[in-house]
């Protein structure tokens, strides 16, 4: 017999698929919620294993503390731990300064840590120094989706109108891999007729799916965006009416289009033209279109441009604003989309506020009854912050990230990580990091916690709690509890999620990411599909809440009804209009030449999610995914003199790894794939290259020059 079944959400991609958890003979186990609109009781093999990781077996239930004598980790209390931590960043505040304290966060903390995090960075420790790994994720489309919209939000329509429309560019996402449940959208778009163009170097499970498939060179995504529309203009094509009535800018981005021909994209990309000429035409013959991206092209130094021309394709035909239309992002951390919106980011306050805008700085910290003049200013954005530990930055407090695993130049990180003064970890399994910390602080998992969480649609979800952590273990808010209060901030910072959550709701109000008319009871009271933001308060009715939502709050009383669907009526500028972004392509970072002749390109693989710190503990996806493994063309491993499952050594400028081959017709000859969920001497992350998108300062992870040669696997 099984005990009643509590309902929540999968802990992984930003699906967030429903689920419920039961307690049965054998422990915990998983319980299918088809009445969940997302994911419709469809679950892939992390999320049916994902009680496995609640298994004192592989994860943390205890504080751990490096020992002066012996220098390595041992048990110790709870109030031992918090101690050393405040003590640890107390001392590096009065020796160094505040920003000389680090805080680094997680993209799949809920939206209650990420908020009491930011606030415990910018309030207790008085630092501008925390950024959080999201900022690996879409940060570069959310810039993108700023700079034309006024606004970002994942997709801006929710996932079942994706089969209702009549064509997608799906560009750079192996849904198969990364999120199997949402590969049903697009079976349905096919079967009501619609046509499915996927863009991506591989020939993966997704692409063969597709109507028509186009592989073009790594790091070429933007010009052959520029391409589409550059046709799409030469044949008359453009929305005349859309674009003079709803948009802005077209003339000067339209000039810089013109230059980019067929031919002389198909000489970058090496997508032939008739491919070209047969995407545009899908395309602009479909009444209604949509293109989605992911971390192929947001993952480049040119992320933000490339984004912008996919969405400027999306605004010339008249894709967007409209139901069934429109670009949409496919976030793919589990909170990435709430965790950035709440005070993660360097330059965000909660509410998805500017941190320089004076309006901003006075609101939120009135709620947090400070004075504004008290909040530090934007600091350094992932990368960058990572980059000054040991410099600058002289002790770190970072939750739920693996920056060992997962940061770009992973070998250099490491040895950042390294040089601190000090080092904190919270987190629920030793991982890589943790492993190199002062204190590790064991925290609670999903299902031994309430918190909320915000998926790819912008829609705010509560996962419930279904079972009691071991006795050792606390939540991330009681750590900042604890810490806050060491630092002399006795009150502030609550331990209770609910709590958190009415305080994020009041930061929250009259921001671009207003969540004040959603609350717990809501959540709870509702039919369990969540409430899409914006959704305004009453004590924000009437206000302009600069979403472009279409939906006002209402009279006083009235309760809003969240906003599924954005910009049908207005976009979120000041204007209410579009705005083209002139872009031209431009090189990757960094361009194969006689010493690193060939691209490599990263990702991920089915059976492991992200630096692989919970997955890579369960046994049954190890065994679906051992270990890492280089991807290469037949022509590339006979050059090379390699067969399958024999060791290559991948070497860049930055580091080596290895691991072996598998070969395949299904990638380009001139480029290789390895996935990055592995440490070791097969973390893809050791070579690749941290150059920044001058906007979103996302690292240039999808794209980077290296050569092969034969190796030797070390032996365990």
């Amino acid at each position: 017999m099984h005990t009643e079944a509590t309902p929540t959400h999968c802990p992984y991609c930003a699906l967030q698929c429903g689920m419920s958890l039961a307690g049965g003979p054998g422990g915990v186990e998983v319980v299918e919620r088809p009445q969940f609109p997302v994911n419709r009781g469809a679950l892939c093999g992390k999320g049916r294993t994902a009680p496995a990781v609640l298994s004192s077996r592989v994860r943390l239930t205890e504080p751990l503390v490096r020992s002066h004598a012996t220098g390595r980790l041992e048990p110790a209390t709870w109030e031992e731990a918090v101690a050393r931590v405040a003590e640890g960043l107390s001392r590096t505040r009065g020796e160094h300064g505040a920003d000389a304290c680090g805080v680094f966060g997680g993209g799949g903390l809920t939206n209650e840590k990420a908020y009491a995090l930011g606030k415990f960075a910018r309030v207790a420790l008085g630092t501008s120094q925390i950024d959080y790994n999201g900022r690996f994720c879409m940060s570069s489309a959310a810039a993108a989706g700023q700079r034309a919209f006024g606004l970002d939000r994942g997709l801006p329509f929710p996932l079942e109108d994706i089969p209702r429309t009549g064509c997608v560019i799906l560009v750079g996402s192996n849904l198969a891999e990364t999120m199997p449940p949402a590969l049903r959208y697009l079976t349905e778009l096919k079967e009501n007729g619609g046509k499915l163009i996927v863009v991506d170097p591989r020939r993966t499970r997704t692409a063969e799916q597709a109507d028509l498939h186009l592989a073009p060179r790594p790091g070429t995504d933007l010009a052959l965006a520029l391409g589409l529309l550059h046709l799409v203009v030469a044949e008359g094509r453009t929305d005349e009416a859309f674009i003079e009535e709803r948009t802005s800018g077209w003339g000067e981005a339209r000039a810089g289009v013109m230059a980019h021909w067929p031919e002389y994209v198909e000489r970058i990309s090496g997508v032939p033209v008739p491919q070209l000429r047969d995407a545009m035409r899908m395309f602009c013959d479909a009444e209604a279109a949509m293109v989605l991206t992911a971390r192929g092209p947001e993952q480049q130094s040119k992320g933000t441009d490339t984004v912008g021309a996919w969405i400027n394709l999306c605004l010339a035909t008249g894709n967007a604003g409209r139901p069934l239309a429109g670009y949409g992002c496919l976030t793919g951390q589990g909170n990435g989309q709430g965790g950035r919106e709440h005070g993660q980011k360097a330059d965000q306050l909660p509410g998805y506020r500017k941190l320089t805008d004076p309006a901003a700085r006075a609101h939120v910290a009135r709620v947090w009854g400070v004075d504004p003049d008290s909040l530090p200013g934007p600091g350094r954005s992932a990368y960058e912050l990572l980059d000054a530990l040991g410099g600058d930055i002289k002790a770190l407090l970072l939750m739920g990230s693996n920056p060992v695993v997962s940061a770009p130049r992973a070998a250099h990180v490491e040895e950042r990580l390294r040089s601190l003064d000090f080092l904190a970890v919270a987190d629920v399994v030793l991982s890589e990091t943790a492993r190199l910390a002062d204190v590790v602080l064991p925290v609670t998992q999903w299902a031994e916690e309430t918190g909320t969480v915000t998926n790819l649609e912008g829609r705010v979800l509560l996962r419930r709690r279904a079972l009691s952590a071991p006795a050792g273990v606390r939540s991330d808010l009681d750590v900042l509890h604890g810490l806050a209060a060491h630092l002399g901030h006795e009150k502030g910072f609550p331990t209770d999620p609910e709590e958190v959550f009415d305080e994020l709701r009041r930061a929250s109000a009259g921001g671009a990411a207003d969540y004040s008319g959603i609350s717990y009871a809501r959540l709870r009271e509702g039919n369990g599909e969540g409430v899409f933001w914006p959704c305004p308060g009453d004590e924000v009715a009437g206000a302009d809440v600069g979403a472009g939502a279409d939906v006002g709050a209402g009279a006083a009383g009235v309760v809003h009804p969240g906003t599924p669907r954005l910009f049908l009526e207005r976009f979120a500028t000041e204007d209410g209009r579009a705005r083209f972004v002139p872009v031209v392509h431009r090189d990757a970072g960094e361009e194969p030449d006689a010493g690193y002749p060939v691209l490599l390109t990263t990702g991920r693989v089915l059976a492991q999610y992200q630096s692989g710190a919970q997955t890579r503990r369960v046994d049954e996806l190890n065994s679906a995914a051992p270990g890492p493994f280089v991807e290469l063309h037949p022509r590339l491993a006979a050059r090379l003199e390699v067969g399958e499952g024999e060791p290559v050594s991948v070497v860049s400028r930055r580091g080596r790894a290895v691991a072996p081959a598998r070969i395949t017709s299904a990638i380009r000859a001139d480029t290789v794939f390895m996935p990055f969920h592995w440490p070791g001497e097969g973390r893809a992350n050791s070579l690749t290259n941290p150059a920044l998108d001058p906007v979103s300062r996302m690292p240039e992870f999808k794209v980077c020059a290296v050569r092969l040669e034969r190796a030797q696997l070390t032996k365990p």
